[in-house]
């Protein structure tokens, strides 16, 4: 069987006002609280189109390699229901503002971040289009509340090609997107609040077949559910048809606390939105340096070069900056850019610190992260600062400690007690041992009471000097250095 899996995705678009209104965006105000006249769709309100929107669209295409419609137009997709108090949405059906890019992202193969493989997806478009309000329903009561404040927000549409074939890409690539989307500061996109929200089309066909029936996964918020949706559907629609049954073309939802996806509602009988032409928008029209006429100025009008000569970086080169800039492996720049907040983390640090920034990364992505992982904290929560760890690290760089006392200093700044890490390794009497005829002494006991050991040393096998080097470390409690240890190991038992 051969999965096919294309995505669309709403994002919200970063701006104080609506699409075509002046109310304020804000997310969790009270209901009904952000509503303007136009947004309720009173009688003979009109849409003024919000310029930042459009702008926010343009850098998004821009930024996906698409090619920028200079004319787009709106329109209306009528369908009834209680939170679209208008009877018909705003947006582009015929004519989008941006067309046929393209979004590359990466993913490890087999769970080995060395081993990354980078893949490319099809942007068939992107659209301008308003929200639909929110329909709160109330069991107890047998009563549906409807909330206009997200009627009329600003949303960008992006329509990605069926180019994926399982969960881990489909979640590669939206994650990308985010990021990308971050970067140009054209969405927050967090999807905890909504701000994007992602729509799964799976399929699957033999191969050289036609494609199967695709069902429609619907409002997926999370990076996690959307992987998990969308190979639970793949399995579902295999296992459907190697039964003798059929794949209906239906509307699904994701069930995140069964794992599994459920039906909504079918799409046999297609729904009719008998799009129309926006009456009340004329086309958009965007200009270019060379199309610009000579008498407008770049504030009058949208200018698509304008904006391009002020894109950002984008997360692809932020992350060859970081290689570069710091020596680290690019794997390990994907995780940097990855956590929110990481890599500001992770530069400060090294600013603060005489560490190599290899070593550096290493205490990040192995203590640090899995700390704040096993907690479900993010690098903001962080009980230990970047000026903390770096504090930590410097002790080591300049030997004052081991690297094992350095992880239960590291365990002790995690509890948020205010200390610093001198504090505590003088209070934990971790500072390695200065003193070498005490170490010497150490490393004698060691090896008079382990002579199955020296015997396998003295025979050659070099492996086994790890062991004793380990014993020593134990002896003192971490508080030795490993590198003058094995010195005088091998010192004394070549005597």
């Amino acid at each position: 069987w051969v999965p096919v899996v294309g995505l669309e995705i709403h994002a919200q678009i970063s701006s104080n006002s609506k699409l075509f209104s002046g109310s304020q965006v804000q997310f969790a105000a009270p209901p009904n609280s952000l509503v303007s006249f136009f947004d309720a769709s009173l009688p003979g309100t009109l849409p003024v189109l919000n310029r930042r929107c459009v702008e926010a669209a343009v850098m998004t295409g821009l930024a996906l390699n698409c090619r920028i419609n200079k004319k787009s137009l709106f329109d209306r997709k009528h369908y009834f229901y209680a939170d679209l108090p208008a009877g018909y949405q705003i947006t582009q059906q015929r004519v989008p503002i941006a067309v046929n890019g393209s979004l590359s992202y990466s993913l490890c193969i087999d769970n080995k971040m060395s081993q990354m493989v980078t893949k490319t997806v099809r942007i068939k478009q992107i659209q301008l289009e308003q929200d639909s309000g929110k329909s709160l329903h109330d069991d107890i009561r047998s009563q549906t509340l409807v909330d206009l404040n997200r009627a009329g927000v600003g949303l960008m549409e992006v329509v990605m090609e069926p180019d994926m074939c399982c969960g881990e890409e489909a979640a590669a690539a939206v994650r990308e997107l985010q990021l990308i989307l971050q970067a140009l500061g054209s969405s927050q996109a967090v999807m905890a609040e909504g701000q994007l929200r992602v729509d799964a089309n799976v399929s699957v066909h033999h191969p050289g077949e036609p494609y199967g029936v695709r069902t429609e996964v619907k409002n997926i918020n999370s990076l996690r559910f959307l992987a998990k949706a969308v190979d639970y559907e793949i399995q579902r629609q295999i296992e459907e048809l190697e039964n003798g049954g059929t794949i209906l073309n239906e509307t699904r939802a994701f069930d995140s606390k069964l794992g599994c996806t459920v039906p909504m509602r079918d799409k046999e009988g297609k729904q009719d939105y008998r799009f129309m032409p926006e009456p009340n928008l004329p086309p958009l029209i965007l200009y270019d340096a060379k199309s610009l006429p000579a008498n407008m100025s770049h504030q009058q009008v949208v200018n698509i070069d304008w904006i391009h000569e002020r894109l950002p970086d984008l997360p692809s080169v932020k992350r060859a900056k970081l290689v570069e800039q710091y020596g680290i492996l690019p794997e390990h720049s994907f995780t940097l850019l990855n956590e929110d907040g990481l890599t500001e983390f992770f530069e400060n640090v090294v600013k603060q610190t005489q560490m190599k920034p290899r070593k550096v990364i290493g205490w990040i992505l192995n203590d640090l992260l899995s700390y704040l992982k096993q907690h479900s904290l993010t690098v903001k929560e962080s009980p230990v600062s970047s000026f903390l760890l770096a504090d930590l690290l410097n002790l080591l760089e300049k030997k004052e400690i081991s690297a094992a006392a350095a992880k239960q200093v590291l365990a002790e700044l995690w509890k948020g007690e205010g200390k610093t890490p001198l504090e505590i390794v003088k209070e934990k009497k971790l500072e390695l041992i200065q003193d070498q005829k005490e170490l010497e002494q150490i490393c004698q006991v060691v090896i008079d009471g382990h002579e199955n050991e020296v015997m396998a040393i003295k025979a050659g096998n070099r492996k086994v000097l790890n062991k004793l080097i380990g014993l020593v470390q134990r002896e003192t409690h971490g508080r030795s250095n490993p590198v003058l240890v094995k010195q005088l190991l091998e010192k004394k038992l070549s005597e």
